[in-house]
């Protein structure tokens, strides 16, 4: 047989992903379908599998005998990975040492490719990486008829011969176009059987009370009211003032995960009864009071050198100044590096440097009545640290000697200039209260559990001083509860604390009953209580990677909730690229979740059916930091093809049904962002800088910044919204790179299925909240907003706010809402805006370009041991 030597690549999802890419052996060649629905698969056994020999075996052999290495050779580790158009879309767990492995692995597999066939790709795997034994194609056109196609197939070579005799592979397949998948068709809030996004790790929870947040504060009177049915009005809440009260009121624990915790932060900050209390101290104060106050915070490993000393980190996530300030409190701190667990040691040392722990959640015990206590939790996008506080307003230069004076956070300038505009910061998140709460805590509890063992010991209260007592005890020197484990409360051993059976629930009656489900992106490596053996994966819902499990139930969230809309999907994010699969060019990169494309088929199915269908989506103007950089221009670039991809899908489709003479792709979607001016005196400092063409400069001339897009939700059909901390790309979506959790909620009475029509609950009143806030006004179109005047309308003025933004006389701005900074010609080319290439003041192709990371960086290898940067560069902007 042909030795088929491959290692899978870092930078298209590495060994342990569920997603990813694949090399093929062989191609078939034939004309692409689409399939656009399920697959529904079992890979059942393989026999007769060849021993693998060569450079693998060899290496194999070499590393067995390092000290401490086990001698025990594997002759055959095999596994399988599904794929369509190159991209992973299945991978079964590892058999060692079995020629005859039976895996009898399912698979229920959502699907948006082009392709000729499903490639079934069998792989030997080892520690040096995997080597393809080979292949089964299954043709897709064989599969359009929806009939199941089971039995026993040869395993092929790359050249498409049979690799060895009797070398098989048992498998069945069948596909469900979407259009026979009738449940998509009642839309996303009106399952009859409440059962929310099937096949996740947590059910969807009845009955609970949820408060949605826009931005970390609201004052009274900046936003206008809004009529909801039943006679309810929308109200706006204060995000920092209600985490705030909750840390303050909590008698029992409070749990706070986080990419970022500030101790020096203050969340109330109006005039009104203002709190000077530093979130530091107001957690140090409840710690005395016997409050159980853990802090589960990335490990950010730039925050320190090879010799263990403190530096400011290259995302200033103030994490080892947190673990300083805390250090001899009753406040326990756990800085939490993102871990590969198992697989080769480069991805162990990728996983550490390039992934985050990204959850933005915090856990406390409220009043239940009764003299009982209950959990509640917050999630969504903002983390408790600097440069996170801000209004609807969204100063840039007024507050700079008040709200913000200690608070002004511009990663664009490489350095703090006097007089520059902070950055404003836009915002989404929750409060949930009810069961789906308890689904929160036990993230934080598996979370908290993987963390605290052994290998995570290192950072809890002092790196390097703490040191374990007695291998296998896990005690801290100086802690004082005894074993780490028992730092985590046990809730049904406090009678005061009620557990998720015992809380109350609002009765179906009752119009404001919420049904809410939590999500996440984890895997077994950063979560406690995933089953050890892989076999038991889809009983829990989990999928496997090649070495891990996965919880990638945000990416099933989201292709659920836009396979289900039936009239609008709006979206915030701070990222917003996929689906490269389909891209034009750079199609191979990895980047495969399917959310651009299933949003792209969404209108393009609409179209077909001649029904109106529109997608509003609002990102960044550019991705945080300086938008020169090559990292930063290489995220735009990837924005670009998934844009560009998503207005030819929706061209080719007009053009099909007659209609591109009379509509243009915009009429069905439209990319915005954010920006502000404020006129006033430019700041003195600026004359004297002797550098009069510098973004600094150029900002204070001109008084413009744009306000930073940090939302990651989106909200379909005025019935349904899904609030978390994972953005739009491949490393929050896929699992095992940066760990994320989400919730996703409706009002079981305010859905368009009960109503006959438009919905007005209090998901309707948060988004015409946020458009308020964006658009700087209300207008009776936006009640609808999938009609082609809402479309126009929203697109006129975004154009007009744009207009303002660049022109050279500067004006106050009430509307903030812009038109992203590109041109769509009506065959939907995607192009610069005239004589707009770059963005304003600060600089930076918008369209993006590739350029060179390591070169740009300055960095060939981390910490000097020998780690190709090169390799892991499209995983840091994917």
């Amino acid at each position: 047989m042909a030795n088929l030597g491959y290692k899978e690549s870092l930078s298209f999802g590495g060994s342990g992903h569920a997603q990813g890419q694949q090399v093929v052996p062989f191609e078939s060649g034939a004309l692409k379908l689409l399939l656009h629905g399920s697959l529904v698969i079992c890979v059942n056994e393989a026999k007769n599998l060849p021993a693998m020999e060569g450079l693998h075996k060899h290496m194999g052999r070499v590393i067995a005998k390092v000290p401490g290495r086990s001698s025990k050779t594997t002759t055959s580790a095999p596994y399988v990975t599904i794929a369509l158009s190159g991209a992973v879309v299945g991978r079964t767990f590892v058999i060692s040492n079995n020629q005859n492995p039976v895996w009898k692995q399912h698979f229920d597999v959502p699907v948006a490719h082009y392709a000729s066939e499903v490639h079934f790709v069998v792989k030997h795997n080892d520690m040096v990486g995997s080597q393809i034994i080979g292949s089964v194609g299954i043709p897709v056109e064989e599969l359009y008829a929806g009939e199941k196609i089971e039995g026993t197939f040869p395993i092929l070579n790359s050249t498409g011969h049979i690799c060895m005799p009797g070398v098989v592979l048992s498998l069945s397949i069948q596909y469900t176009s979407f259009e026979k998948l009738t449940f998509y068709n009642r839309g996303i809030g009106s399952d009859p059987d409440h059962q929310g996004v099937p096949g996740t790790y947590f059910p969807l929870r009845r009955g609970g009370k949820v408060t949605l947040y826009q931005d970390a504060h609201v004052p009274d009177g900046c936003l206008p009211k809004f009529e909801l049915d039943g006679g309810l009005e929308y109200k706006h809440g204060n995000c920092w003032q209600d985490i705030f009260d909750a840390i303050n009121q909590a008698r029992r624990l409070i749990y706070i995960t986080g990419w970022s915790l500030y101790h020096k932060v203050t969340l109330v900050r109006d005039n009104h009864g203002a709190s000077n209390c530093t979130l530091g101290d107001l957690l140090k104060n409840k710690s005395q009071e016997g409050v159980r106050v853990l802090l589960l915070v990335w490990d950010d490993p730039t925050s320190r050198d090879i010799m263990g000393s403190i530096k400011g980190g290259l995302m200033k996530t103030d994490d080892e100044e947190l673990r300083r300030f805390f250090k001899n409190s009753s406040v326990q701190v756990l800085l939490c590096p993102r871990s590969a667990g198992e697989g080769t040691w480069a991805k162990k040392q990728e996983a550490g440097i390039i992934y985050t722990h990204h959850q933005k959640t915090v856990l406390v015990d409220t009043d239940a009545g009764h003299s009982k206590r209950k959990i509640i939790a917050f999630v969504g996008g903002l983390d408790l640290c600097r440069g996170r506080y801000d209004t609807p307003e969204h100063p840039i230069f007024r507050t700079l000697q008040t709200v913000h004076k200690d608070d002004n956070h511009n990663p664009t300038f490489s350095k703090p200039v006097i007089g520059c505009p902070r950055e404003p910061w836009h915002d989404l998140h929750s409060k949930i209260d009810g069961p789906a709460a308890y689904d929160i805590l036990t993230n934080f509890e598996q979370r908290w559990g993987m963390a605290s063992k052994p290998h995570g010991l290192h950072k809890l209260k002092e790196r390097g001083l703490q040191k374990l007592k007695a291998r296998g005890l896990h005690k801290l020197e100086t802690q004082e509860d005894g074993d780490v484990d028992d730092a985590l409360l046990k809730i049904e051993k406090i009678p005061e604390l009620i557990g998720m059976t015992e809380v109350s629930r609002l009765s179906e009656d009752d119009i404001e009953a919420w049904d809410v489900q939590v999500f996440r992106s984890i895997d077994s490596n950063s979560a406690k209580g995933f089953p050890e053996d892989p076999k038991d994966a889809t009983s829990m819902n989990l999928v496997c990677g090649k070495n891990v499990l996965i919880d990638m139930s945000i990416h099933a969230a989201y292709v659920k909730a836009i396979r289900a809309a039936q009239h609008f999907i709006y979206i915030e994010n701070q990222y917003f690229l996929g689906s490269s699969y389909n891209w034009n060019s750079y199609n191979n990169l990895g980047a495969n979740n399917l959310i651009p494309m299933e949003i792209a088929l969404k209108i393009v199915n609409k179209i077909k059916a001649n029904e109106k269908f529109s997608v509003y989506i609002v990102i960044p103007m550019w991705p945080e930091g300086d938008p020169t950089s090559v990292p930063i221009q290489r995220i735009l670039l990837w924005q670009h093809k998934t844009m560009q991809m998503m207005y030819e899908m929706i061209y080719k489709a007009l053009k099909e049904v007659g209609h591109e003479n009379t509509y243009c792709p915009q009429d069905y979607l439209n990319f915005f962002c954010l920006g502000n001016r404020e006129n006033g005196e430019n700041n003195s400092a600026a004359s004297n800088l002797s550098e009069a063409n510098t973004p600094y400069t150029l900002s204070q001339k001109s008084r413009r910044f744009m306000i930073y897009v940090h939302s990651k939700g989106m909200i379909v059909d005025d019935e349904y919204v899904i609030i978390g901390s994972a953005n739009i790309n491949q490393r929050s979506m896929e699992g095992p790179r940066d760990t994320e959790i989400a919730m996703g909620a409706y009002q079981p009475h305010h859905t368009w299925a009960r109503k006959l029509s438009s919905p007005h609950g209090k998901v309707y009143g948060y988004r015409m909240s946020l458009w308020a806030e964006h658009i700087g006004l209300v207008e009776e179109c936006f009640k609808q907003p999938e009609s082609l005047e809402c479309v126009q309308r929203v697109r006129t003025l975004s154009e007009q706010n744009w207009s303002q933004y660049i022109a050279d006389e500067v004006t106050d701005m009430k509307g903030h809402l812009l038109k992203y900074p590109v041109e769509v010609s009506p065959t939907g080319k995607v192009e610069p805006l005239p004589g707009c290439a770059a963005f304003p003041d600060i600089g930076g192709y918008i369209l993006g370009s590739l350029g060179d990371i390591g070169k740009s960086l300055g960095i060939t290898s981390i910490s000097g041991r020998g780690i190709s940067f090169r390799a892991m560069q499209e995983n840091l902007t994917i």
